[in-house]
């Protein structure tokens, strides 16, 4: 189906519902295509292919809401499915709060192209992606006798979608990805130590192919020995690919849903210094080629660029229009684009030489994070620093606190984004942080 065709069928949908009863109603179709391949013993253990598309309509009738889907799209189809899917909102309770957006808050259209399909996606030969996967186990195959097992996985996908509504929004978005995974297991006495690396990009082309397997191997073999420490109150370095399992509840805590429901430790906090002035962070969605660039957002609401943290200060909410409704706020989205880091001068070699004594956590295991208090507890994975220097593996530890006295203790910021996702989080040293083992 071509992007007018699309159109052409969305605009028909929607002007369907108007005239069996809906108020207002807004359509999205897209279509998306995947393929993925696993490979495990120098045989292919898993291959996947997909081609999906969908309809999604939102109903407004009568005061009340729905929002339905289906992946049958010829119109014959369609008309019951429509027509039912009235008649059964009927049914549901009122509710004053549910509106379409402002139509002055649409993206009207005229935006640069930011570049975010890879245009011959359909180019690319499937034996090369399988390759791929190959080349990246054959990295470690070998080259180590304490090798147990390893996999490697290559992936890749785009979607595909327009949406129009009855006040006056038409628009439509594509996007591309890329990806090569390796995982290593490996003896370790008693253990078992595993690790895995992974690499995405938007076009295929830009996409690092070689070393994914060697890495994963080298982070597997550097978990060997890993053991308990003391309990005790230590500086924590968080690698960059880590750090969003501890961003995650910030950015959670400022979701409207959240705050208009209580389950945020950040309401009421706009506009006060609520983390370390160290951390200045931007919701940018206009990053060409960036992994969560985009000119409007699921409602159809124009995107901006806005400061989320300035100096430690809470800039903005994520508020959609149904919560911007209830809270009486000005809907900003409900969701965030490319958040970006203001950076340190180190890199991660230089934030743990400046660590007396401490750890450098590279993963986490299990845990959580109380939405309403900020109380945490994780079990962590990593490394103990001496002296500026990596010196014994560690595991079976938990750090516990509250995300508030966490972000308000930051050390330092790294300068090692990265770049394998829309947050764009560089490593963070954290002082004083407390850690239970032995």
């Amino acid at each position: 189906m071509t992007k007018q065709e699309k159109y052409d069928l969305a605009k028909w949908a929607m002007n369907h519902a108007l005239e069996n009863g809906a108020q207002h109603a807004s359509v999205s179709i897209s279509n998306s295509r995947s393929s993925s391949v696993e490979v495990r013993e120098e045989k292919i253990d898993k291959l996947e292919q997909a081609i999906q598309s969908n309809l999604s309509i939102r109903l407004f009738v009568d005061n009340r809401y729905s929002a339905h889907s289906t992946n049958r799209l010829k119109k014959e189809e369609l008309v019951r499915f429509i027509e039912e899917a009235i008649a059964g909102t009927r049914y549901l309770s009122e509710d004053e709060f549910r509106t379409m957006p402002n139509p002055e808050l649409y993206y009207k259209g005229g935006g640069q192209d930011l570049n975010t399909l890879d245009k011959s996606f359909d180019n690319h030969d499937p034996q090369e992606k399988i390759n791929l996967a190959f080349e990246a186990e054959k990295e470690v195959l070998g080259k180590d006798d304490r090798i147990i097992s390893v996999s490697a996985s290559y992936y890749d996908g785009l979607n595909e979608r327009v949406m129009v509504t009855s006040n006056g929004f038409e628009g439509d978005t594509s996007n591309s990805y890329y990806g090569l995974n390796a995982q290593v297991s490996v003896k370790g006495g008693d253990a078992r130590p595993e690790s895995h690396w992974s690499e995405s990009a938007i076009f295929y082309n830009e996409l690092k192919k070689k070393d994914i397997g060697q890495k994963a191997l080298e982070r597997a073999l550097q978990k060997i020995g890993q053991k308990k420490l003391e309990s005790g109150k230590m500086p924590m370095i968080v690698e960059n690919r880590t750090v969003s399992r501890l961003f995650g509840p910030l950015i959670s805590a400022m979701n409207g849903s959240a705050i208009q429901q209580k389950n945020s430790f950040l309401i009421d906090k706009l506009g006060e210094k609520v983390f370390s002035e160290k951390l200045s962070v931007m919701d940018d969605p206009f990053i060409m080629s960036g992994r969560g660039s985009r000119l409007f957002d699921s409602e159809g609401l124009a995107t901006k660029k806005r400061p989320v943290f300035e100096n430690g200060v809470l800039k903005n909410y994520f508020i959609d229009t149904y919560y911007g409704k209830k809270l009486e706020m000005e809907p900003t989205s409900g969701s965030n684009t490319n958040l970006v880091f203001k950076l340190g001068d180190k890199n991660l070699d230089g934030l743990v030489a400046t660590v007396d004594r401490g750890i450098l956590v590279t993963g986490f295991n299990g845990g959580n994070s109380n939405g309403s208090t900020g109380d945490f507890s994780y079990g962590i994975e990593g490394f103990l620093i001496e002296k500026g220097k990596i010196v014994q593996p560690v595991s079976e530890m938990n750090i516990t606190g509250n995300m508030q006295e966490l972000w308000s203790n930051i050390g330092e910021v790294g300068n090692d984004v990265n770049e394998n996702s829309s947050w764009l989080t560089p490593s963070i040293l954290f002082e004083g942080v407390d850690f239970s083992g032995a």
